[in-house]
């Protein structure tokens, strides 16, 4: 237990070792460290680096090592401070450290011109081929990632609308996307560094043979042949010291960027891909023999060509020797998963909206066919989200064969609550009331609002703008529809994981109100049926800070959460009523006479679920009816349908009427504010039959 806390708290201090560490390697570019601390610097340089490589060989996938980019900068600064450290002590005190001095004797072997040249040609290498091409790797990769960010987005947004991916999901992919942007334009800049260091390399190689050369003869007093041979065999063994590292690192940085996202590693990816087409083996072999028997040396082709063609001749076995055990397993695998528990309760599982649709309208959701309906969803759930006041749930789209070819059905729930037909490869044209001609067409309703429309070809559709028709595509009438439906249904979509939410976002404005009201003076379930209320009256839940003060207002007054409702609404008053008003700024409404509302209060009684109106079924239908008639009046004229009603009649008389006039806005007088004009439009009157 001691050991383990120990280590935790060393893996908590890792931040302050890594700022001591960098500080560290600049300190160790100014002063002169000894040759034995040398030594060991240099054998941690070169196991860094290999511990990069390996890293590199294992890793799955890019971000796997994300750190990579600020590694390979704090490596080449180390690199470098060691590269000073080596000079200072060649050119002070010609030696170096044994390290140095033995990489040196094996590289140059008694021959410092042969030693000289193979190290120039390993920095060439190192230079030329490796640095550049890791550089531009790094550089193509950046850009490409960057280029794609916005179709990786889009097919995200698409899949959680389709109902394919959660939320949380979407979340991790998106978090994902953003982190590959970061670290291919981390690589970009970074794999500079290397380039830097390899130019940085030849000049202190040149430095170190020329400086140490002249100092050893003049300064030193040695023999020309002597100081040739110490300066470069010490500058050599330095060379390969930071060199090899550099090298390492430089094909490290080639694999993390070149490196495709894969369930396996480079090696287990290799083997796989290299053997997996035995035919290929077989040719190969058989090159390998006639090469072999055109002259060139032949036991090592025909010993490679051997062990190539028994390479090929066992994956060519295996395949069939493994299928069955496959088969069989993964059948197995499969009734294990059926009979599992939790895959029955993932069927009980009942999404909040979805959209059915027959397969002549599948064009519409499918992307390579120039479909746009999943686009068109994720900016209707933006629109609604900012009208509306809360996030509306997953929509998820899927054929259903048992539909009509045309036919398309939303539901709530799991319960069907509009249906309709469209033809997606026609525009629907509806009537403005200004048509100057007749089209040809195929006659219809338009499903959102009930509107005489027509279905015409591409070939009308300009003919038709130009006679005064709205002429809308398939997909906008079928989000048309959507939109309505949601906004009429919002009441039902709202649960209560999405109040807690809610709530949750507006104690971070507004904390003293949410911790005086919730959980002492109302319930989260209370919350939920208030915001319910609302929303069934098409008032956006936007302004939560507000409607949450005035529950915490009136909440000790009283719990009926229609009383409560209308508390809201007086405080809401103003956003309420703006939408309704004309362009002169008055409020159009009808009134009623005051014997209907006095019927109303007559008749209110008392339940568990609130209040209602206990009218005979002839009065009340015959009340609706005259209320029709003064919309349909008002409506003509081009106005809102608003109806004012007295504080208590008001929720009763919408519940009256929201059936068969959902359009209907009922204001109380309490909700007219100041410096608002009211415009009488007619009054509704019971006994009165004009």
């Amino acid at each position: 237990m001691a050991l383990g806390t120990r280590t935790g708290k060393l893996i908590k201090s890792t931040d302050v070792l890594a700022a001591f560490g960098i500080v560290s390697i600049v300190v160790i570019m100014v002063i002169t460290i000894p040759a034995s601390l040398l030594d060991f610097l240099i054998v941690l340089n070169i196991s860094g680096s290999v511990l990069i490589m390996m890293l590199a060989v294992f890793t799955k996938e890019s971000l796997e090592f994300s750190v990579f980019p600020s590694l390979l900068l704090i490596m080449t600064l180390f690199r470098l401070s060691i590269n000073l450290s080596t000079t200072k002590l060649i050119l002070l005190e010609a030696h170096a450290g044994q390290v140095i001095q033995t990489f040196g004797q094996f590289v140059i072997q008694g021959n410092p011109v042969v030693g000289f040249i193979v190290f120039c040609i390993l920095v060439v290498v190192q230079f030329i081929v490796i640095t550049k091409g890791a550089e531009r790797v790094s550089e193509v990769a950046a850009r490409f990632t960057l280029d794609a960010m916005p179709g990786k987005q889009m097919s995200i947004d698409a899949d959680l609308n389709a109902g394919i991916i959660n939320e949380q999901e979407a979340r991790n992919r998106r978090k994902k996307i953003q982190q590959e942007s970061d670290f291919y334009g981390a690589m970009d800049g970074a794999s500079k560094f290397v380039k830097g260091d390899a130019i940085a390399a030849i000049i202190i190689l040149l430095i170190n043979i020329i400086g140490g050369f002249i100092i050893g003869v003049l300064t030193k007093g040695m023999p020309v042949t002597d100081a040739l041979h110490t300066y470069t065999l010490l500058t050599i063994g330095d060379g390969l010291v930071t060199q090899i590292p550099a090298l390492l690192i430089s094909t490290a940085t080639g694999l993390v960027v070149t490196r495709a996202a894969s369930e396996a590693n480079l090696g287990q990816d290799l083997a796989r891909q290299l053997f997996q087409t035995p035919k290929a083996l077989y040719v190969t072999a058989v090159v390998l023999i006639a090469l072999a028997f055109l002259g060139l040396p032949p036991v090592p082709f025909l010993v490679l060509a051997a062990i190539i063609a028994a390479v090929g001749y066992i994956m060519q076995k295996r395949p069939t020797a493994m299928s069955e055990e496959e088969i069989a397993a993964a059948r197995e695998n499969e009734i294990q998963e059926i009979r599992k528990t939790e895959n029955v309760f993932n069927l009980l599982t009942v999404d909040h909206m979805e959209i059915e649709i027959g397969y002549a309208l599948i064009p519409l959701v499918d992307a390579g066919q120039g479909g746009d309906l999943l686009d068109r969803i994720v900016l209707i759930r933006r629109q609604l989200a900012g009208e509306l006041g809360f996030i509306v749930p997953v929509i998820r789209v899927r054929d259903n064969m048992n539909l009509q070819p045309n036919q398309y059905v939303i539901k709530i729930k799991g319960a069907d609550v509009a249906t309709g037909e469209l033809l997606a490869d026609h525009y629907l044209a509806f009537s403005g009331g200004m048509e100057t001609e007749d089209i040809p067409g195929i006659p219809t309703k338009e499903p959102a609002f009930g509107l005489d429309a027509k279905w015409i070809n591409a070939a009308h559709r300009e003919q038709a703008e130009l006679a005064g028709y709205t002429v809308v595509d398939a997909p906008t009438v079928l989000a048309t529809h959507l939109t309505e439906i949601i906004k009429a249904n919002a009441h039902e979509l709202l649960s209560r994981e999405d109040v807690k939410k809610l709530v949750d976002h507006a104690k971070e404005q507004s904390p003293a109100v949410v911790e005086e009201l919730v959980p002492d003076l109302l319930s989260l379930g209370q919350i939920q049926k208030e915001l319910a209320n609302l929303l069934r009256d098409r008032v956006s839940i936007r302004y939560m800070t507000t409607i949450l003060e005035t529950l915490a207002d009136y909440a000790p007054l009283t719990k009926d959460i229609d009383k409560l409702t209308e508390y809201v609404r007086q405080s809401l008053a103003r956003q309420i009523i703006q939408p309704l008003l004309d362009a002169q700024k008055r409020l159009p409404v009808i009134t009623l006479e005051p014997q209907i509302e006095q019927l109303i209060l007559d008749n209110l009684r008392p339940s568990e679920y609130g209040n209602y109106v206990n009218l005979d079924p002839a009065v009340m239908q015959k009340l609706i009816n005259k209320i029709s008639l003064q919309v349909e009046r008002v409506v003509a004229q081009g106005y809102n349908p608003v109806i004012i009603a007295a504080p208590v009649v008001r929720i009763n008389l919408k519940r009256m009427t929201e059936r068969q006039i959902p359009h209907l806005s009922v204001l109380s007088y309490n909700e007219l504010v100041q410096g608002i004009e009211i415009q009488p439009l007619g009054m509704v009157v019971l006994d009165n039959e004009s």
